[in-house]
């Protein structure tokens, strides 16, 4: 039987690469999707058809809400989602205070419970918004966390926190994701699209998306998406 794995899968660009990287080295995967208030749900039907497409069945959406205290552009009306900006060492406010910490929480739960030890995150810190929580220091401390706090520390072994797009541009990011047959066209990264699921071209994720594919060469096929 292939090892399994558990991916934290949010529909975007990053995440669904790191799916068919899990899918590729032959991981018995299962798909870990959340449902926290963001702004839309555009995301998580992009999750769901985008693990389909990969060939991975095994999907879990876990609802939670944090809208209750906002604190995001991403959690709450009341605060506006800025335009692109390149990242000059401050935290925007589309950033969700512990948002990976929380994902990577439950992955942990998930993969003790179904006997895993590789975990998937689609973390980068190249081009990026500067969320600290997508740095490599916080992975580590997380690593260390999930074995201390699990039976991992009595039973001497430690789950591995994969982070296989950690140091990529994001251009080589969709390069590797075309390589593994990614259809970029089923995912979505933008904070604020409008009602029909339409990227709005302003925010950091289209800004640092479209940028890419036009290094590529390309028209990013979320645009076209149907």
């Amino acid at each position: 039987m292939p090892p399994k794995a558990v991916v934290l899968l949010s529909g975007g660009l990053d995440s669904v690469t790191c799916l068919a990287v899990a899918k590729k080295e032959k991981f018995d995967v299962h798909a870990l999707c959340f449902d926290y208030g963001q702004r839309h749900k555009i995301e998580i039907n992009c999750a769901r058809r985008s693990a389909a497409k990969i060939g991975v069945e095994k999907f879990h959406l876990i609802q939670f809400d944090l809208r209750q205290w906002g604190a995001s552009a991403l959690t709450s009306d009341q605060l506006a989602v800025p335009e692109f900006q390149e990242y000059h060492g401050k935290v925007p406010i589309t950033y969700v205070p512990a948002r990976n910490l929380i994902f990577l929480s439950f992955g942990t739960a998930l993969a003790e419970g179904i006997g895993a030890r590789d975990i998937f995150i689609g973390v980068n810190s190249m081009d990026y918004s500067g969320y600290p929580d997508c740095r490599p220091p916080f992975i580590e401390a997380f690593r260390q966390c999930a074995r201390l706090g699990t039976k991992a520390v009595d039973e001497h072994w430690e789950f591995n926190i994969r982070t296989p797009l950690q140091h990529l541009r994001k251009r080589e990011i969709i390069e590797l994701g075309l390589s593994l047959g990614v259809d970029y066209s089923l995912t979505h990264s933008c904070y604020n699209p409008d009602p029909d699921g339409r990227p709005c071209g302003h925010c950091d994720s289209c800004g640092l998306r479209s940028a890419a594919f036009a290094e590529l060469g390309m028209t990013d096929p979320a645009l076209t998406r149907k």
